[in-house]
């Protein structure tokens, strides 16, 4: 499913779900658990995006690609489409890519990068509110441990619940090479030994079902942001959402 198909399972009445799982948190207080992703559901890693691309440029005389905003990430992950959408043309994309793509990878997954990221909307209030509830916020990434400071720092920045490691967690993966998807389902098992898991909110279609059938009773919300573009199909009763903005 394209990441243009899942805007259009969003609902008008999507605010309707995010009060509900905040009533059913404050009904369970410190027993309910609520699990965030980062990337893309709380947030918008579009910047760090352009900042490497335009770097890239800068260091590579491409005045195209040292111009890059967030702009021209439109459609997902894929930095061809942005340069793309930079200006640059097919033979230029291709000729550039692959040392386009290792320039990225030193600096993607850093924590001096990450915390250019901007929160989604209503990211930080919504975390503030789950708080509020008396319920445990767990942010479960598929970020390392040397993302940590970074990620923090972004959090402090825009406003955002910071870890506490009480009431508000943030569960890394060890290192940069484990997998993303492994990782996400060993840490089911740590949210079930915390409470009741609420809810759960992430943008890849596959992490949103692998919490759907890990936690049936739960309610999954899937940001309908942009995703690494796997051709995956979400689960019956799996909600999108925009963001996280409670009053229209």
């Amino acid at each position: 499913m394209a990441h243009e198909d899942f805007k259009k399972r969003i609902r008008d009445d999507w605010r309707d779900s995010l009060n509900a799982i905040l009533a059913r948190a404050r009904s369970l207080g410190e027993r309910a658990v609520l699990a965030f992703d980062l990337d893309s559901t709380l947030l918008d890693n579009r910047h760090r995006q352009a900042r490497i691309l335009r770097e890239y440029g800068e260091a590579q005389a491409v005045a195209s690609l040292a111009a890059c905003g967030p702009e021209h990430w439109t459609s997902g992950w894929d930095m061809r489409d942005a340069m793309r959408a930079c200006g640059l043309e097919e033979a230029q994309v291709q000729a550039h890519f692959p040392e386009a793509r290792r320039f990225w990878g030193e600096r993607f997954f850093t924590s001096e990068y990450c915390e250019v990221d901007e929160a989604i909307d209503g990211a930080a209030a919504f975390t503030h509110a789950v708080v509020a509830t008396g319920a445990r916020l767990v942010y479960v990434t598929g970020r390392h441990e040397g993302m940590r400071e970074g990620s923090v720092a972004c959090m402090r920045r825009h406003g955002m619940a910071v870890p506490d490691d009480v009431r508000v967690l943030l569960l890394m993966k060890p290192t940069l090479r484990e997998d993303d998807d492994a990782f996400k389902r060993e840490a089911h098992a740590r949210l079930g030994r915390l409470g009741t898991v609420v809810a759960a909110f992430d943008n890849e279609p596959t992490h949103a079902n692998d919490y759907r059938v890990r936690f049936p009773e739960a309610t999954v919300i899937h940001l309908a942001t942009d995703h690494s573009g796997r051709p995956v199909t979400l689960l019956d009763g799996i909600i999108s959402v925009p963001h996280f903005t409670l009053v229209s």
